[in-house]
């Protein structure tokens, strides 16, 4: 115990104060008549007269800048675009809220400003009076309608008993109905004036296609997509007034983006038939181009085809008629529309448009179709797209628009939004092929804000992150979880929250107890503190005789632009053993920080100093540009290394085929490393480190093939039959770092019956996640969407992981060494199985000889 006495000068007697073992001495303190000492992470005070002992009750108010209410510029986060009628507004939201921006004149409109409460998916009605979009302002997301000046009551719709996220509102073209989509799988319509929802149809997959249904001009029919079981769309048309869907293309190809023209007589929709491996989420759907075609059907008996023969005849001259029959002439008529079902696949027709990557379709005024493409390019860059356009009078295609990110049209097909260099654009569309002008007709969004307070949306996040999993989770009972009564024990936390970080470390905490992987959680509007970049060379150092010693120079593909090695450039030439003597003309030694000398430096020409001597005798100087990051080449390195160790301890017969993960960049490391090591007897195939991405079933599927044929020619040497295949024993090297794609690619190579797994056992996060919605302050929480469970009817891997057949660990020691177990395992196990079971020796016939003599 520690104890703590007073000592009063008058009477000179010593007196006991405080006796316990918290007691902290070093904090005690005399004051006038007092002791003040902290005990326990308490503050207390000894009255030395009383001799009586009493907390003292502290409370600091911090300055806590991430809490006070602000405005914030959305100029970023300005989503799900839209333009009125005539194209004179565009609608966005921002930051869960409902905001205009004008054309020309006047000022962007907040039409909500509630910071607590998210309105998602704006839609401008044709009459161009109100904008319809979901709010969650009840505490289920509901449609709101508020006329578009923001003024004015908001007319509020249920959407169902069930609770449920929902997107796409699209307004009838009377401006008295609103179809739109939930995140069930449905599709439905509300009747403003009955406010009664009704379902159209549920689609047969979870898949992230649009789905977004497209109303008939006559206001009586719905035109939409579903999933055949085959994982082909097929267009549907549902009439509203028999309440019946009925498929109008025969599912033999992939349909989508049904809309139809403004006259009522034809339904335009993209479709491919090239689409079906593309299907698969495998490795090599990466590389799969899908094609697509523009079509229209006419819906009809009665019309002609707008596509039919043209021939010139002369024709006699017509009579003037007066200013007002002209005038009655001129007036829109009323659109009638019939639809015949008999024969209608006959009447479906290709609209001459070469097949295209496109991806989107529009119709503007009548016989006019808007048609998006968008390129292949690599996964998670930008979109480029170019806006095809052709018309059926003209019988003329073009495309008018390029490099655009987003497109859409007006209503009245007048105007277009664009999305261009991070500007937004309302404009006409250009009468004949040409460049936007970014300067002309920029909507005014860079200074637009909107108020935030931060504690109010931390609470509404928390509310959805709760709704995202109720509803986006694969498991309605959430493992057994009982949501609202976790949301309600883990509320109370909300009260003490100081920052965004803190908002996130207690959706970690919550969400844990749903003990599922792939439920991550990042972004937000969290402050990010600078970065000095420091740029780097690719090596390794050492330090030896007072300077910086160059102990590994790590080599590039100095033809790959992403794996430019900075050491390894022609010409400069350095080697390990040198010294780096100096940096732009600055003296560099030993007890410096050799990276201080290369702060931002990353892509900028660098003078490198270097030599023998540590002295500086018979140095040089050479040039250099430092990278920004150099993982990519490490990783090469590393992968190099193993390919080289492969073919020297099995002299040349073993490939060996490193798989990053299982998405683009396998793609890329699989089609390299397998197929130009194709010839050989054996394959390691090494899953260790990957991070994931789709089901690697044709993986597999290349690692099972077996011998078909031999192919011979007159000259040249014999080939096998498939091409792209090693016939021989293979094993795959798999760690616990390895998860997802890289969980799911041993655990069918085990049940393909391919090989032996080696290693250890993997991370065990075999969950499928789609797209979630963003939270408010455009931060990410996922809800895992999809279980894969085994032919068994049994769940498997998720939790579990896959298991080697031969347990092998990296000892530290021998990996320090230079060494990798694991690896010389694999070798060693795939060479014993090559001699139990060689790769047979082909030898070819003697050629045929039809005209031997019989003996």
């Amino acid at each position: 115990a520690v104890t703590l006495y007073s000592y009063d000068t008058k009477t000179k007697q010593v007196k006991r104060a405080v006796d316990n073992s918290g007691l902290d001495l070093k904090s005690a303190s005399l004051g006038p008549g007092a002791i003040a000492y902290e005990q326990f992470g308490s503050l207390h005070l000894y009255d030395l007269k009383t001799g009586k002992t009493r907390p003292v009750s502290v409370r600091l108010a911090g300055d806590l800048p991430e809490m006070r209410p602000r405005f914030v510029n959305v100029t970023k986060r300005l989503s799900n675009p839209g333009l009125s009628p005539g194209g004179a507004r565009a609608v966005f939201e921002a930051r869960g809220e409902i905001v205009t921006v004008p054309a020309e004149k006047g000022e962007a409109r907040n039409l909500t400003g509630t910071t607590g409460v998210f309105e998602r998916d704006p839609a401008w009605s044709p009459d161009g009076k109100t904008i319809a979009y979901f709010s969650e302002e009840s505490g289920e997301y509901e449609l709101h309608v508020r006329e578009q000046s923001g003024m004015g009551a908001v007319k509020k719709f249920k959407l169902g008993d069930n609770p449920a996220f929902y997107t796409a509102p699209r307004w009838s073209p009377d401006s008295k109905k609103i179809a739109y989509l939930d995140n069930h799988l449905g599709i439905w319509y509300l009747d403003l004036d009955t406010s009664k929802p009704v379902l159209v149809d549920t689609d047969y997959y979870v898949s992230d296609r649009e789905r977004a249904p497209a109303w008939s001009p006559d206001n009586k029919w719905l035109a939409y997509p579903k999933q055949l079981k085959s994982h082909m769309s097929a267009i549907h048309l549902y009439s509203l007034e028999t309440g019946k869907a009925t498929q109008v293309t025969d599912g033999m190809s992939d349909a989508g983006r049904p809309a139809f023209d403004k006259d009522g007589k034809y339904l335009y929709f993209l479709a491919s038939t090239d689409s079906g491996p593309a299907m698969e989420p495998d490795v090599h759907a990466f590389a799969r181009v899908v094609t697509r075609g523009v079509y229209l059907l006419v819906l009809s008996g009665k019309h002609a085809s707008p596509l039919a023969p043209e021939s010139d005849d002369e024709k006699p001259a017509e009579e003037k008629k007066p200013t007002e029959e002209k005038k009655k002439e001129e007036a829109p008529p009323k659109v009638e529309m019939q639809v015949d079902f008999d024969n209608i696949g006959q009447r479906i027709l290709a609209i001459p448009m070469p097949a295209r990557s496109y991806s989107d379709l529009f119709t503007g005024k009548a016989g006019v179709v808007y048609v998006t493409e968008d390129p292949p390019r690599t996964p998670g860059s930008e979109p480029k797209l170019t806006v095809h356009r052709y018309d059926l009078s003209k019988r003329k295609a073009d495309a008018p628009v390029s490099g655009v990110r987003s497109f859409q049209i007006s209503f009245n097909g007048e105007r277009m939004l664009i999305q261009k260099d991070g500007k937004w654009i309302i404009a006409a569309p250009p009468a004949e092929p040409a460049t936007v002008d970014t300067s002309k007709g920029v909507l005014k969004t860079e200074s637009f804000e909107v108020r935030v307070d931060p504690p109010v949306e931390w609470r509404q996040m928390y509310r959805e992150v709760w709704r995202l999993e109720r509803d986006f989770f694969y498991d309605p009972n959430a493992h057994g979880l009982d949501l609202q009564a976790a949301g309600k024990r883990y509320e109370p936390y909300l009260e003490n929250l100081a920052s965004r970080h803190d908002l996130s470390y207690l959706f970690t905490e919550m969400l844990g107890e749903l003990s599922v992987g792939h439920l991550f959680l990042g972004g937000g509007d969290a402050p990010e503190p600078k970065k000095v970049e420091i740029g780097m060379l690719g090596a390794d150092y050492k330090v030896e005789n007072g300077r910086y010693r160059f102990a590994n120079v790590i080599h590039g593909e100095n033809w790959n632009p992403d794996l430019k090695a900075p050491l390894t450039q022609p010409g400069v030439n350095i080697a390990i053993g040198d010294y780096l003597l100096a940096v732009n003309g600055i003296e560099l030694r030993g007890t410096d920080n050799v990276y201080s000398f290369f702060e931002v430096t990353s892509g900028k020409a660098v003078v490198l100093k270097v030599g023998a001597d540590p002295a500086g005798a018979g140095a040089r100087e050479v040039t250099v540009v430092p990278i920004a990051d150099e993982a990519k080449l490490r990783k090469l390195a590393w992968v190099e290394a193993n390919r080289r160790k492969v073919d020297q301890m099995t002299n040349g017969r073993v490939a060996y085929i490193y798989m990053p993960d299982t998405g683009y960049g396998g793609y890329l490391s699989f089609s390299r490393y397998f197929f130009s090591q194709v010839g050989k007897e054996a394959a390691i195939i090494d899953d260790r480190f990957n991070h994931g991405g789709h089901l690697a079933t044709d993986i597999i599927e290349y690692l099972k093939r077996p011998l078909m044929s031999m192919i011979t020619t007159r000259d040249g040497a014999d080939w096998a039959q498939p091409l792209g295949a090693i016939f021989g024993p293979k094993v795959m090297i798999i760690n616990e770092f390895a998860g997802s794609g890289g969980d799911a690619m041993p655990w069918y190579f085990r049940r393909a019956g391919v090989g032996k797994l080696i290693g250890k056992r993997t991370w065990g996060g075999l969950v499928g996640m789609s797209g979630v919605p963003e939270l408010m302050d455009g931060g990410v929480v996922t809800a895992p969407s999809a279980a894969i469970w085994n032919p068994n009817g049994q769940y498997d891997v998720e939790n579990i992981g896959t298991p080697p057949d031969i347990e092998v660990e990296q000892d530290p020691k021998a990996v320090r060494l230079g060494r990798d177990p694991q690896l010389e395992t694999a070798v060693s196990v795939v060479l014993e199985e090559l001699a139990k079971n060689p790769a047979p020796a082909m030898k070819r016939p003697p050629f045929p000889n039809y005209h031997r003599k019989k003996d």
